[in-house]
């Protein structure tokens, strides 16, 4: 049958009707076979990538940390340096004043 006489016998409401739940099943088995496989994939990577940006982000948090504490710890270094430093200063300035004293 032509699609003329389906309209004239059935009318065009009733073969519009069949016509467009013709392009929904189309669609539906589309988005099913087609799409939804690749969507799945797709969220599956999205799902291993935020593991791995969890697992960095974790990891910079260690590194910080770690980071953190050696300056701190050569901070701590370096105030002692200082110290041990200026001790030697002041002692050769003892000595220095010493011998100035002696030699006058």
């Amino acid at each position: 049958m032509d699609v003329a006489e389906l309209i004239n016998k059935y009318g065009f409401p009733i073969i519009s009707a069949f016509g467009m739940g013709g392009l929904i099943y189309y669609v539906w088995n589309w988005v099913t076979k087609e799409i939804k496989p690749v969507i799945g994939q797709a969220n599956g990577t999205l799902i291993a990538l935020i593991d791995r940006i969890r697992l960095l982000d974790n990891d910079l948090i260690r590194l910080n940390q770690k980071v953190e504490t050696v300056l701190e710890l050569r901070g701590k270094s370096i105030e002692v340096e200082r110290m041990v430093a200026d001790q030697k200063i002041n002692d050769l300035e003892s000595k220095i004043k010493i011998e100035d004293n002696h030699t006058k």
